[in-house]
């Protein structure tokens, strides 16, 4: 069964070539262009990893997160910021609030995006020492 990842992105170039690139890599992938039905999103798809961007219409993708991380059913779920706010004080703040890892757009090619979702995945997956 392939890994299902969500994509929360409201930029719709950007979010059909990386659904483009990252199916064709073999996920099964969803996209939501909206923060306020984000959460809801990701409970009826239960994804395998969650894609994130922070600059969303109708909710801050930190205040997503932040949800995420109190949630019982959610909180477990891996979350890639990937956003264009790359600032030293956002990528501490997506990472202390429960980010895995924090992609800043404009210094990472999609290629480079999707190569590291399948290292990250791959990663996940692999049984703990």
């Amino acid at each position: 069964m392939s890994e299902k990842i969500t994509i929360i992105e409201d930029d719709q170039v950007l979010a059909r070539v990386l659904q483009d690139e990252l199916e064709e890599a073999g996920f099964s992938v969803s996209v939501i262009e909206d923060g306020e039905i984000a959460l809801t999103g990701i409970e009826n798809e239960r994804p395998d990893l969650v894609l994130l961007d922070l600059l969303l219409p109708n909710k801050h993708g930190f205040v997503i997160l932040e949800e995420m991380k109190k949630s019982a059913v959610l909180r477990n779920i891996p979350v890639i910021i990937l956003s264009m706010l790359g600032s030293d004080d956002d990528i501490k703040k997506g990472l202390q609030l429960g980010a895995n890892d924090y992609f800043v757009k404009s210094q990472h090619p999609v290629a480079e995006i999707v190569e590291k979702v399948k290292n990250f995945l791959a990663r996940e997956a692999s049984p703990r020492a």
